[in-house]
Formats: structure tokens, sequence, C-alpha cells
């Protein structure tokens, strides 16, 4: 069916012909172009509703009005005269009358006008020559063409994550997960080799003790020792008071009443030579301050101290004071108050705890009793027993962390042994109502493990491990000496997601608060140097220090800090509490020495060989008997056959090795006879 609307050329106003056909060519042109070009989501769709509507008006139209008396072609084609081939139909200029159509041609009106055009075709037309239009071809008003097509809820949904995830954001640090942040105190002793206590906070290990039978705790007893040597070039004097090592005891702290020779009260002992006013032999009362570690003996002082649940006694001192961390004035001055009510004797010293705020004037009244009749105990021991001699011994590791632990914050304390659980009801009766209302003391009766229902014992094990890992992938290396704690910071995968000035920050701002948490659980003290990620933004360091600094105020021990320096390494030092937690539950290495690597099995090998090797050039050597282990054997006998072949073609000796299945890896004998 043909569809040609076109009309003659004498129907046309004054009979004009179509506008120029190279100008539509071109217009054509680049409207096609631009069709073809990728356009924006939501516009694809519209570009080829209008481009389908366009192609249908133009097929519908001819070419150019037929010669006067012409039939038009079928389908709407002209054959060129020239080439034979298809011509290509033009598509009339629009009109811009605003003139109503004919009814007959509403429907090409409308068909034109269902869809708006594009940008690009919007302003061709408006360079296109307007002809000369019939008023019966008015066309419509189009409506106004919208900006842009909507898109679908969902996609606006997922293109604002996905905006959210690109968009910078002020760093912000990952910050423990919010829930039950209660204390819980754990406290396992159902086996006689050793006890276990941890204080769980929100399911976190934030303390752990731990007493075992092979390592009991020494720091707090009281002894009877005697001098055994004075070192003048050291300021300090070695006791005997029954231990394997003698103690160490520095000169400040030696109590003026032990001096031989009297001395000015105003004198500082600065001022005075060691070797004149301590004798060798002489018998003193020393407190045992720090523990043994490795090669060093135990520190001693002989400024003796009995600690309590609300009052610290020093006998032999005339200092008084209140514990710092109370920090109300009235609270200060009711306690002030209620000591001074309290008959203590001259010349012995207190210091009032934190434990005592709110407290009721009896029970501190029954502490500074407790404590007297203590020291009355120790003093009569002392006149009579022989030195060394062991005068008191400081409580078990229960009744130690309640005295100087236990807080009204803990909620629940948890005892899977019977004995232990009436010693905690116990102190808890002695509390005040205030201090013991919100604590509940129960008996573990699961079938599991009391640590392995909590999920203990993998963050147990993750102490006694030289790295630790942090939240968002980096980490933390921790290497202890004996007198110095060395800790380097890792990055690791932290700065996934993130600018590499933020993925540094966000590491040493998850080291700084893990590696307080650590110096705690391991007890790990002297002089500590952590090597931080260099950063650049002197804002990010001053945050850093800033975080260590609030993190290590829930510390017991006595800290200070240094600032970061321009090779990023920070100095604290901490006042050793105890031994550290490694030394009861682990020991060294009989293969490495603590090296943490042995040789490997031709190293050995090459070892015992030179060692045969010197043994043989001395003079008579007649047999070489060698025991050595199963590896290292095996590959002596098997590489170095001929070597051995000729050293005792050579120097006239028999060389006998035999393995050892059971001999451990390092050791060997090698024996050379004469005869």
């Amino acid at each position: 069916m043909t569809n040609d609307t076109t009309k003659p050329t004498d129907e046309r106003p004054n009979g004009q012909a179509p506008a120029n056909n190279g100008e539509e060519r071109s217009i054509l042109a680049r409207v096609s172009k631009w069709l073809k070009k990728p356009g924006k989501q939501g516009e694809e769709g519209q570009s080829a509703s209008q481009a389908s509507g366009q192609t249908a008006s133009a097929s519908s139209r001819t070419d150019s009005a037929p010669v006067s008396g012409g039939a038009a072609n079928p389908e709407g084609e002209a054959a060129s005269p020239a080439s034979g081939r298809p011509r290509r139909r033009k598509r009339p200029p629009r009109r811009r009358s605003k003139a109503a159509k004919p009814e007959g041609q509403q429907a090409e009106a409308g068909l034109e006008t269902e869809q708006p055009l594009p940008a690009p075709v919007e302003a061709a037309e408006k360079q296109r020559p307007v002809a000369p239009t019939s008023p019966a071809r008015q066309r419509q008003p189009r409506p106004p063409r919208p900006l842009r097509t909507p898109r679908p809820p969902r996609k606006e949904a997922e293109q604002g994550q996905e905006e959210s995830k690109e968009a910078v954001k002020p760093l912000e640090i990952r910050q423990p997960t919010k829930g039950d942040t209660s204390l819980k105190l754990l406290i396992n002793t159902d086996e006689p080799e050793e006890c276990r206590l941890v204080l769980l906070e929100g399911g976190r290990v934030e303390s752990f003790y731990v007493e075992t039978v092979s390592q009991a705790q020494t720091k707090g007893n009281i002894y009877k020792g005697r001098v055994t040597a004075v070192e003048a070039n050291m300021q300090a004097a070695f006791v005997d008071y029954g231990s394997e090592k003698n103690g160490f005891l520095p000169f400040g702290d030696i109590h003026p009443e032990y001096y031989a020779s009297e001395v000015a009260a105003d004198t500082h002992w600065k001022d005075l030579p060691i070797q004149k006013v301590l004798t060798k032999g002489q018998e003193v009362l020393v407190e045992v301050v720090k523990e043994a570690t490795g090669n060093k003996g135990a520190t001693l002082t002989t400024f003796l101290s009995l600690p309590g649940r609300y009052l610290v006694l020093m006998p032999g001192s005339d200092s008084a004071g209140i514990s710092r961390k109370i920090e109300s004035e009235a609270e200060r001055s009711k306690l002030r108050e209620m000591i001074e009510s309290v008959s203590i004797p001259e010349g012995i010293g207190y210091i009032v705890r934190t434990a005592s705020q709110e407290i009721t004037k009896t029970a501190l009244a029954q502490d500074v009793r407790y404590l007297l009749n203590l020291w009355k105990e120790i003093k009569k021991k002392g006149q009579t027993e022989k030195a060394p001699a062991l005068l008191h011994k400081e409580q078990n590791i229960v009744s130690r962390f309640l005295r100087d632990h236990f807080t009204a914050e803990i909620t629940e304390i948890l005892v899977d042994a019977e004995e232990a659980l009436a010693q905690v009801n116990n102190f808890l009766e002695l509390l005040p109502a205030a201090q013991r209302k919100s604590t509940t003391a129960k008996l573990h009766k699961g079938t599991q493990p009391l640590f392995h229902q909590y999920h203990v014992e993998r963050q147990i094990e993750q102490i006694y491990q030289p790295t630790v890992p942090l939240p968002s992938g980096g980490s933390i290396v921790i290497n202890p000496t004996e007198a110095l704690v060395a800790i380097d910071v890792n990055s690791g995968r932290t700065g996934k997601d993130k600018s590499f000035e933020d993925a540094i920050f966000l590491a040493n701002m998850e080291a700084a608060e893990e590696l307080s948490r650590q110096l705690r659980l391991r007890d790990l003290g002297g002089l500590i140097v952590v090597d931080f990620i260099d950063m650049r933004d002197s804002k990010h360091i001053r945050e850093v220090e800033k975080k260590v600094r609030d993190c290590m105020k829930r510390d017991k021990a006595k800290v200070d800090f240094s600032k970061i320096s321009k090779f990023g390494l920070m100095q604290i030092s901490r006042q050793k509490m105890a031994a550290p937690v490694s030394v009861g539950s682990y020991r060294l290495c009989p293969h490495c020495q603590g090296r943490g690597m042995v040789r490997s099995v031709e190293t050995q090998a090459l070892v015992h060989f030179r060692h045969i090797q010197t043994g043989v050039a001395r003079k008579e050597i007649k047999r070489v008997v060698c025991r050595l282990p199963m590896e290292v054997a095996q590959y002596i006998l098997n590489k170095k056959r001929q070597d051995l072949i000729e050293l005792e073609q050579e120097h006239q000796v028999e060389i006998s090795i035999t393995p050892d299945p059971a001999m451990p890896p390092t050791e060997s004998k090698i024996e050379f006879l004469k005869e």
C-alpha cells in the first residue's frame, strides 16, 4: 500500500519547492550521527522512539514533488535518473506556523509531536530556515521538554549508596562494639597447680593474673635477711633473704635506723658513703618490691608497707596522705576526720587508698586494727627468728586481687571451686553495703570449663604471642628484653579503602589503644619504645599521643610518656608491678636458648666434622667416637663419607659415628681416645 502524502507543487503556497536538499541532508546527517552516540541513561529510549517516529514520518513522504501528471513510486521511493539507485527521501522543512492543521493531517502532526526532540535536533531546527507554510498546515504547540528522564527509584537508591561510599568522609576510629560492657570476674582454681583470674569487659579480657606452683609470687613478702656484700661503687648492698639469688638493696632504700654509726638528722643519704653506715653480716628486715627477672635478683627495701583494703600502713615512716585519685575535696576532708579519730601510733605512716571512698568509720577502723596487729606479729617474729627467714607471706592471688582491684563496677564473680567461692563471699561480707550491693558471686556449674564457656582461652593464648592483630588489618609486634620492650607498629591491610595518610593514622590509633592493653595484660615494665608509622600531619601526631595517654589512665602502674620524635618513636616508662605472665607458664627452650631458631642439619654436620678434623690432627689420637643426632649423623655418613675416609688414612685413626634418635638436635657427644 502506497503511503504518499506529499502534496503537488501547485498546492504549495506560491508554487514554492521544498527547502534546499543539501542543507536538509547535512541536518539529517548530524541528527543520525547524534543518534548513534551513547546518551545518558533515560535519554536513550527517548532518542530511539524519536528516531523511529522521524523515520516513519520521513518514509511516508517522497523525496521531491513528482512531475505534473506523474504517479508516485510504490513504497514512497523514487529512482535516481542518473544512477538508477533509489534516492533517499528528504524530510520537508518543519513549519513553525501555530495555525491549526486540517483534520486529515492531525494524525501526522500527532506522530511528530508524540516525543520531545533531543537537544541537538532542537538546536538544528532553530538554525534551519523557515519555509513559508500554508495556513492549513498549522501544528499544535509542543509540550515542554523534560530536562532529564528520572531513573527508577531502585536505581536512585543504588546510586546514592555508591556515591556515599565514594564520598570523602572524616576519618572515624573504630570503637568497641556497643553492647554488654559490664565487668565480670572469672576465677579458675579447680586445679591445684595453677590459679588464674580474668577480668572481662564486654567479653574482652582486660586483666589477666596467674599464679603457679613453680613460680609463686614473692613481691610483698617480708623477710629477715643478712647483708652479704656492700658495693661502694654501686652504692648498694646485696642481702641473703633465703632465695637462690641474693636481693639487691639500694642505698636509698635503707632506713636510717639500720645505720651502723650515728648520722645527723638533716644529712641526706646521697652525702654518705654506704660502706661507713652499713656493714657486712648485718641483719635487716626487708620487703620484696620487684620480682627477680633473668639474671637479676629481686629488688628489696627496708621501708616496709602493709596494704589493707582501705589503708596502707607504713611502719617506720612519718608520712600520711590520701590517694590522688580521690579528687573530691569534701570526700578528702571526710576521710581526714575519720583517720584522725582512729588511734595510729607514732612512727607509723599511712596512705588512704582509693577504695576508701564512701566507706564508714567502722570499716576504716577495722582495717587499721587488722594491720596494726599484723605489724606486731612481724616485729615479734623478727626478734626471735634467725636470718634468713620469712616473716610475712603475702596473701594468695584471689585475696590480693579482691583487696587491690575490686570495684563496685564488677557485677558478677564466677568461681569454679567451693573454697574460692567461700573466700569471695567472706570478702564481700566485709564490704560496706554501698560497694557490694551490685555484685553477686556464683559457682560455675556448666559442663564446659569456665574459661572455655566464655571464650577466654584463645585470648589468653594471644598474650604469649609476639604479634597482636589490629581490627583494621594491621598488627603490633612486641619484643621484650630484661629492661626494655620494643613495640613495632605495622599497617598491614589497614588502608584498603582509605587515603595514605588516613590509613597510617588509623593504624597508629588502633595500635595506641591495643599496646596500652597489652602492657597491662603482659605486665611489661621498664623502658618501652614504640615505633609508630611516620605521620606527616602534626594534628595526627598529637591525636596519637593523646590516645596513648587516655588509654594508659586505666593502668595502676606509674607511667610517664615522651612525645613522638621525628623518627616516629615514643618512649614510655612504666612501673614493673610483677614478673611478666610468661615467666610462670613458659620456660627457656633448651634447644634454641631463647633465639627462636636452631641450626640447619647441614650447618650442624659441618660444625661436627670440623671438630673431628681438628681433634684428629693432635698427636696420639687413635680413635674418635661420635654420638650425634639422627639427621646429622646420616648427613655426615652419606655426604661426607669420602672425607672421613681421607681423614682416617691421613692421620691413621678410626672414626666411628653412631646415630642416636633420642638425642636432641642441638646436642652431640664426641670423644677422642688415645688407645
